[in-house]
């Protein structure tokens, strides 16, 4: 039976040898460069290793450390499944809107608003417009508008008072979250073959809505599945916007996040065991909220 089985396996892999030969440099790169560093920093998050010394295996040492003794990562696993819980879904949905609506504007106008959307993710540092927006003084742009218009008497110290932190992160990445799955929506949109908008109208469609969950989200699913793994990578792997407006560390660890936290021990405490377990951690939530997503979208249309 195994026999059999391997010779049809080499009878397929003999007929598409082209194919293997033409996908074989992108597989090495990603095994060489995806796969091994993930399966090393999983052996490496059972061991103590401190970059000088050559690790030594502890076992469940670092993830009982992780949950039981360290208030820090608690905090942080908190924020990032508060920020995700917020972003993820805002950001897919207003990606997808903001899709639908500007695919339906007349070429030159839908490449103008297409540019304009998408410009906030892929401009640099960016973040000082924020910092001056949200400054502590009487002179940032929010602060000297609530007190102009009597709202409040004294500055609000926007990005040092612990509550205002975390709503402000996600603010701004809420504002650069248009970025490659929106794309991917614009480009899904376009290649929808319009046929099927005059057959569905045929078998009894009579509106737009009805046009978006019958014919456009089912044959979007690639573009859908897409950029569901794109903000859910985003809004768990928040951590720049964190450190360029709340500093590193925040204001108690209010805009702390996973990959912050993972940052600390990797990047600079250099408990490189330490930090595999938190990257472990982290795959696993990504991967996990992956496969419900994907089940969900999967439903879409049926």
């Amino acid at each position: 039976m195994k026999t059999g089985k391997l010779q049809r396996l080499a009878a397929e892999m003999k007929k598409f040898k082209h194919s293997y030969i033409l996908l074989a440099p992108y597989f090495l790169l990603f095994c060489l460069f995806t796969v091994l560093p993930v399966v090393m920093s999983l052996v490496i998050s059972f061991t103590y290793f401190n970059m000088l010394e050559f690790p030594r295996w502890v076992g469940w040492h670092n993830y009982s450390r992780l949950f039981l003794d360290d208030e820090v990562f608690l905090i942080a696993l908190k924020n990032t499944f508060l920020f995700a819980a917020i972003t993820g879904p805002l950001s897919y949905i207003a990606s997808f809107i903001f899709a639908w609506l500007i695919n339906e504007l007349s070429p030159k106008i839908r490449a103008v608003m297409t540019l304009l959307f998408y410009a906030p993710s892929i401009s640099g540092n960016i973040y000082f417009i924020w910092l001056i927006l949200f400054s502590s003084d009487s002179y940032g742009y929010a602060n000297s508008f609530l007190m102009k218009t009597g709202i409040i008497y004294e500055p609000i110290l926007w990005l040092q008072d612990p509550q205002y932190i975390l709503p402000i992160i996600i603010l701004v990445q809420l504002w650069l979250s248009l970025g490659v799955s929106f794309l991917a929506f614009i480009a899904g949109l376009q290649s929808i073959d319009k046929t099927l908008f005059e057959a569905g109208a045929v078998d009894g469609i009579r509106n737009r809505w009805q046009e978006l969950w019958y014919i456009t989200l089912p044959t979007m699913r690639p573009q859908l599945m897409f950029g569901a793994v794109i903000q859910i990578t985003m809004s768990f792997a928040v951590a720049d916007v964190a450190i360029a407006l709340a500093g590193f560390p925040s204001v108690q660890y209010a805009g702390h996040t996973i990959v912050t936290h993972l940052m600390d021990y990797g990047s600079i405490r250099f408990e490189m065991g330490y930090a595999s377990a938190i990257a472990t951690v982290l795959f696993l939530i990504m991967v996990g909220c992956n496969i419900a997503t994907q089940k969900l979208l999967r439903k879409v249309g049926q």
